[in-house]
């Protein structure tokens, strides 16, 4: 059987409280042996932590996310280090972390991404990624003070900007964008981009793929995404899986 690797979920949010063991049981049917959680405040650490510890094919990630701005301190990236430091070898990377420009606060925003690219470059851990209307600052943010590994989660540019990050050396997050058929330019994006530069994600509960609006987000989805990319790349679907896993391991190693 394939074995697939959910580079983005949120496991450990509460809309998987009722029922985490199903939702994990679904997708371990599906193929998907790998969940890459990500970290998105401070006060939802210590669950993150806690719930990975009991699931072995869970990773996780720490960081202050953008969408939560008001929640956030600066103050924060100091329990961050400590947190990092403490959990050296069990966290795989520093994420959620980005600049959003439909969120306020944008100067908060950017110094504590700036601050978050830098700590993981300090400890040498990949970043997770997440921008909105914020490529090109993105960019040179992460060309000045990041990490040299790390994924755009979620990727919804142009080519040429697709490439600018594969240049650097991170990944592409491809999730259920790419199963509409609306979301032209970043179909050609992805269509374009080198096998080895991308990972596959699901971004659960949130971004429910075509067909499933409205519905709560499940990482057994993954295996759809994996559908919709091996028919907009013409490949086999197997030797597909193949490189993504192996993609999604050196990421986060």
């Amino acid at each position: 059987m394939m074995r697939l690797f959910d580079t983005h979920c949120h496991l450990d949010f509460d809309a998987f409280d009722k029922d985490r063991e199903a939702v994990l049981e679904r997708a371990n049917e599906a193929g998907v042996e790998g969940f890459m959680v990500p970290g998105v405040t401070r006060n939802q650490w210590e669950k993150l932590t806690s719930l990975a510890s009991k699931n072995t094919s869970w990773s996780y990630a720490l960081g202050l996310h953008p969408w939560f701005i008001e929640e956030h301190d600066i103050s924060d990236i100091e329990a961050l280090e400590q947190t990092l430091e403490q959990q050296k070898g069990q966290v795989k990377a520093v994420g959620e972390i980005g600049l959003d420009k439909t969120f306020q606060h944008y100067d908060k925003q950017h110094t504590l991404f700036i601050r978050q690219l830098e700590l993981a470059k300090q400890l040498k851990l990949p970043v997770i990624i997440h921008h909105r209307k914020t490529l090109d600052r993105t960019h040179a943010d992460i060309k000045k003070y990041g990490p040299e590994r790390g994924v755009i989660h979620a990727f919804s540019g142009s080519h040429q900007q697709a490439m600018k990050f594969v240049e650097q050396g991170y990944k592409l997050g491809v999730g259920g964008v790419i199963t509409y058929d609306r979301a032209q330019k970043t179909r050609q994006a992805i269509q374009e981009v080198p096998i080895e530069s991308l990972v596959l994600e699901t971004d659960s509960p949130d971004m429910p793929l075509s067909g499933y609006q409205g519905q709560r987000n499940e990482p057994y989805r993954v295996a759809l995404v994996l559908d919709a990319l091996a028919e907009l790349k013409s490949t086999d679907k197997e030797a597909l899986a193949s490189q993504l896993w192996k993609n999604s391991v050196e990421l986060f190693s």
